[in-house]
C-alpha cells in the first residue's frame, strides 16, 4: 500500500522553543511551523440571529448501537466511558457520509482523508507535566490518519494535513480550495474552535467553510472537532449550532477534558503546558476520542443508506452565504497595477509569493485592480520591531489600517483581516500605503483574500 501525505507538520512546543516530531520518512514530509496564539481578526459583524440547538435539529439519524471498541484498539487508555459520553453526546448526528467513506475503502477503492485547522491540527505539542509517562509524542492528526491506514491496510490512503498555526476559519474559507479541495478528499476533519474563539464573525466564516467543503466536487464527508483551551476558552457553542444545522458528526475534546478536570482525573498541567496546545497526553486523548468515534461509526456502517451528497441550493444556512469561491491571490496569481515601493519576495514559508517593502519613503505603497465582492488582506506580522502600520484604501476611501508590528510577540505569523464586504462583485482599485504615523517601514502583503 502506498501512503502519501501532501501537507503535514508535527510540532512540539516547550516555552517558545519548537522541535519537530519524529516521523517515518516514508510516511510524511515534516515541516516546522510557528504555534498559534491569535486567530485572524475580522471587521465585519454577524448578520443573522443565532437559532437554538433545538431549532436546528430535524429527523433523528438511524438508531445506532454504541460500540466504541468495534474497530481498532487505541494506543492509549485515558478516556473513560463517562468522558467519551461527554465528547459524543449529540444523538442527531448523521454518520451516513462518514460511513460511505468506510464502505468505499472496504470495497478496495482509494480514499483521501484531510484535516484543516490551526496549530493544534498542524501538530503543535506543548510540554505537559506527565508527558514522560505517556511514552510517545504523536500529533492527533497523525493518530487520525493512522486509524484509516491501519483499518484499511490494502487500500491507498492519501492523507492531507492543512493545519497552519495562528489561522482561523476566515483564512480557511479562502484557502480551503487550494489546500484541501483540489485534492478531491473523501473526508475532511475541521478544527477551529480555539482560534475562532472571541471573533464575532466566526459563525459566518465557519459555516461558509463547512458549506464550501460539503458542496465541493468530491462531496466529502465532514467531521467537526471541537477543541478548547484548558482555561475553558472555545468557540464550540457557535460551531455546535452550525454543525447541528447539518447534523454533522461532532467530537468534543473540550467537553471531555472539562469532565476530566472537574472530576480530578487529570489536571490542566497534564493536559497542556501553555493552556492552548495539548500536551502529548492531550493529543493522545484527542486521538483516542477520534478512534472511538470512528470505531462506532464503522460498527454501524451498514445501517446507513447511500450518501446522496450535499446541495447548497437545497440547504438553509444559519448565517449569510457569503464566502463562495474564496481564494488567495499572491504574486503568482495577480500583477499589481502599480508596484510602487514594493518588490516580489519570499518572506514566509506558508505563503511564499508575496510583495514586500522596506522603503523609508513616506509615500510607500502598492496598488491592485481586482474584481471581488469581499476582500481581506493577508499580511505578515513580525517581532523584529521594523514593521509598520499601513492603510488599505479602496476606490479612494481608507477602510482599514493594518498593524504589522508584533514586537515582543511569540513569533512571526500571517494575519488575515477582512477589509471590505460588498453586495455584489465589482472591480475595485486597492491601494496599500504607509500610514502617516507608521512606526516602521517594513510591510509584507502575503496575498489578497477574495470571494464572491
Amino acid at each position: 500500500m502506498k501512503k502519501t501525505i501532501n501537507k503535514f507538520a508535527c510540532v512540539a512546543l516547550s516555552t517558545l522553543m519548537l522541535a519537530g516530531c519524529a516521523k517515518d520518512a516514508d510516511k510524511a514530509e515534516t515541516t516546522t511551523q510557528a504555534p498559534t496564539t491569535a486567530a485572524a481578526v475580522e471587521t465585519t459583524a454577524e448578520q443573522t440571529e443565532e437559532p437554538t440547538e433545538e431549532e436546528t435539529t430535524t429527523e433523528p439519524a438511524p438508531e445506532e448501537v454504541i460500540n466504541y471498541d468495534a474497530g481498532l484498539e487505541t494506543i492509549s487508555n485515558y478516556v473513560s466511558p463517562e468522558a467519551m459520553a461527554e465528547a459524543d453526546k449529540w444523538s442527531f448526528c448523521d454518520d451516513t457520509a462518514l460511513a460511505a467513506v468506510m464502505k468505499k475503502a472496504e470495497a478496495g477503492e482509494d480514499i483521501t482523508i484531510a484535516v484543516i485547522g490551526g496549530s493544534i491540527t498542524q501538530g503543535t505539542i506543548s510540554s505537559g507535566s506527565t508527558d514522560s509517562e505517556v511514552g510517545f509524542k504523536t500529533c492527533y492528526a497523525d493518530l487520525f490518519f493512522k486509524w484509516w491506514t491501519e483499518m484499511f491496510p490494502d487500500v491507498k490512503v492519501t492523507t492531507i494535513n492543512a493545519g497552519i498555526g495562528a489561522t482561523g476559519s476566515y483564512l480557511a474559507v479562502n484557502r480551503v480550495k487550494a489546500d484541501v479541495l483540489d485534492y478531491n478528499p473523501d473526508l475532511v476533519l475541521v478544527e477551529f474552535a480555539v482560534n475562532d474563539a472571541g471573533i464575532p464573525s466566526s459563525r459566518t466564516t465557519y459555516e461558509n467553510l463547512l458549506r464550501n467543503i460539503m458542496a465541493s466536487d468530491s462531496q466529502p464527508a465532514v467531521l467537526c472537532l471541537f477543541m478548547g483551551q484548558t482555561n475553558g476558552s472555545t468557540d464550540q457553542e457557535k460551531e455546535l449550532i452550525i454543525a447541528s444545522n447539518y447534523k454533522l458528526p461532532m467530537v468534543s475534546y473540550i467537553n471531555a477534558i472539562t469532565y476530566m478536570m472537574n472530576n480530578n482525573i487529570y489536571t490542566a498541567e497534564q493536559l497542556s503546558g501553555d493552556t492552548v496546545h495539548p500536551s502529548a497526553m492531550g493529543h493522545a486523548i484527542i486521538g483516542e476520542l477520534l478512534y472511538k468515534y470512528l470505531n462506532n461509526a464503522y460498527s454501524n456502517r451498514e445501517i446507513y443508506g447511500e450518501y446522496e451528497g450535499f446541495s447548497l441550493e437545497d440547504s438553509i444556512p444559519v448565517t449569510k452565504d457569503k464566502y463562495s469561491n474564496g481564494a488567495i491571490l499572491d504574486s503568482d496569481d495577480i500583477t499589481p497595477s502599480d508596484m510602487g515601493t514594493f518588490v516580489e519576495a519570499n518572506k514566509f514559508y506558508n505563503f511564499p509569493n508575496d510583495w514586500t517593502t522596506d522603503s523609508e519613503d513616506a509615500d510607500s505603497y502598492i496598488e491592485f485592480k481586482s474584481e471581488f465582492k469581499n476582500l481581506g488582506i493577508l499580511f505578515l506580522r513580525t517581532t523584529n520591531g521594523k514593521s509598520g502600520q499601513f492603510e488599505v484604501v479602496i476606490d479612494g476611501e481608507v477602510v482599514s489600517t493594518l498593524n504589522a508590528d508584533f514586537s515582543g510577540g511569540w513569533g512571526n505569523y500571517a494575519e488575515a483581516t477582512e477589509v471590505f464586504a460588498g453586495d455584489e462583485s465589482a472591480e475595485h482599485t486597492v491601494v496599500i500605503r504607509k500610514a502617516d504615523d507608521s512606526t516602521g517601514n517594513l510591510f509584507t502583503v502575503l496575498g489578497l483574500l477574495v470571494s464572491e
